[in-house]
């Protein structure tokens, strides 16, 4: 019997690899979780709840009853969740709860779709396909800025987004837990110079290429 189609596909900030991982989850009819917006979905809750996003026991517990149908806020991707979501990520009770949500979601009979910063090292290692979405600093950073300005922003500073990637990346990277890296056996995508077509083609070439070697053993 084949075993499940589970895509983990990992990368550090604005590489990418939420816009590639949609439709990669499209083009092979599988389940989609942008695992991003999980530790924001916690914190959107506590907050709405009126609960302290500081207790660790309390926001466990949030972690522990979240639904798929709390990650359609659109709310989710503004400043507030996302500073809610740097407080309740520091919680052991919350990352335990929701390493469990995403090891479910991806347990799925059919195959899932998860991306994020420790998803074929940490949440699926045994995922059947792994693909490692990087890109340099400077072309993330324009990516980053020109998104920004495309919804409105008219403050936005070049140099400042790229000091912010590069702080990011070495604390993402050089943290002690689950640090951001490839799996040993992650395909890596660097998507500098391809635009998402491209990046989606390369991708499925991937994908396609470790079905054929896997399904043969």
């Amino acid at each position: 019997m084949t075993s499940p189609l589970t895509i983990a596909i990992d990368g550090p900030a604005a590489a990418g690899k939420g816009t590639l991982a949609k439709r990669v989850a499209q083009h092979y009819l599988l389940p989609y979780l942008d695992t991003g917006l999980l530790y924001r979905a916690v914190g959107r809750q506590i907050a709405l709840a009126g609960a302290n996003p500081d207790d660790p026991e309390a926001a466990g517990r949030f972690a522990r009853e979240l639904d798929l149908s709390h990650l359609d806020d659109p709310t989710l991707r503004g400043h507030e969740a996302g500073e809610l979501a740097s407080r309740v990520a520091v919680h052991g009770p919350v990352r335990e709860a929701l390493v469990t949500f995403q090891r479910s979601f991806a347990a799925r009979p059919e195959g899932a779709v998860l991306d994020g910063r420790d998803i074929g090292t940490v949440i699926c290692p045994e995922a059947r396909v792994k693909i490692f979405v990087t890109a340099s600093a400077e072309v993330r950073a324009r990516r980053r800025t020109d998104e920004l300005v495309a919804h409105g922003r008219d403050d936005v500073d070049f140099d400042r987004i790229l000091a912010e990637v590069r702080a990011r990346d070495e604390r993402d990277s050089g943290r002690n837990v689950a640090p951001l890296k490839p799996a040993d056996d992650a395909h890596l995508l660097d998507t500098s110079q391809l635009d998402i077509d491209a990046a989606f083609r390369a991708a499925c070439e991937v994908v396609d290429r470790a079905v054929v070697v896997l399904d043969q053993h």
